[in-house]
């Protein structure tokens, strides 16, 4: 049995995951596995053409270039980090983590990151949390002191810094505001 595996941009959550799956099937492919940013089809055809496509009405892109791939696989990785809520559980730093997932020096990771998304992997790691943490508050079913740790912040002083830094508004503010002013994961 032949295995492809396909490196999908913009897969961002488990419904992204469902949507890709779907969309495959759709097409004929059997799929052995979907996780984020990346799919195995079993058996492929020499003929994907039609994957791009179908995978861009549903705002994914299929990557092909090996830059990409692995600049996608970085996003995903943060991305996952932080939606799971295993920033605490990470008993290694963030760019130990990414350079031994990835198995490229990190120094070539943050290169290859900041050359593509004109974004540094901190800038990007930083803008996630901040936009976990919108989403935490306007809940409103934790205190800003579980937001923080789950998030991996030393303290909620540090999270309320960044957080004001990128939006203006402490923490309390936003959550007082009852605003769902958030940015797709995607766009960032």
């Amino acid at each position: 049995m032949a295995l492809q595996e396909l490196f999908i941009k913009n897969m961002v959550c488990s419904r992204c995951i469902w949507v890709v799956r779907q969309e495959l099937e759709r097409l004929g492919y059997s799929v052995a596995q979907v996780e984020l940013g990346r799919v195995t089809i079993v058996e492929p055809p020499t003929d994907l053409t039609l994957i791009g496509p179908a995978l861009e009405q549903h705002g994914f892109a299929l990557l092909t270039d090996k830059t990409t791939r692995v600049v996608n696989q970085v996003k995903t990785l943060i991305i996952d980090l932080i939606q799971s809520g295993r920033i605490a559980d990470l008993h290694t730093t963030l760019s130990d983590y990414l350079g031994e997932t990835v198995g490229l020096d990190y120094a070539h990771l943050s290169h290859l990151f900041s050359t593509t998304e004109n974004l540094t992997i901190e800038k990007f790691w930083i803008m996630q949390r901040i936009e976990r943490a919108k989403e935490l508050l306007s809940y409103n079913e934790m205190p800003i002191s579980d937001i923080a740790k789950q998030l991996g912040y030393s303290s909620v002083a540090y999270l309320t810094n960044q957080f004001k830094q990128i939006t203006g508004l402490t923490p309390a503010a936003y959550r007082a505001q009852n605003t769902t002013d958030r940015n797709p994961l995607d766009w960032i």
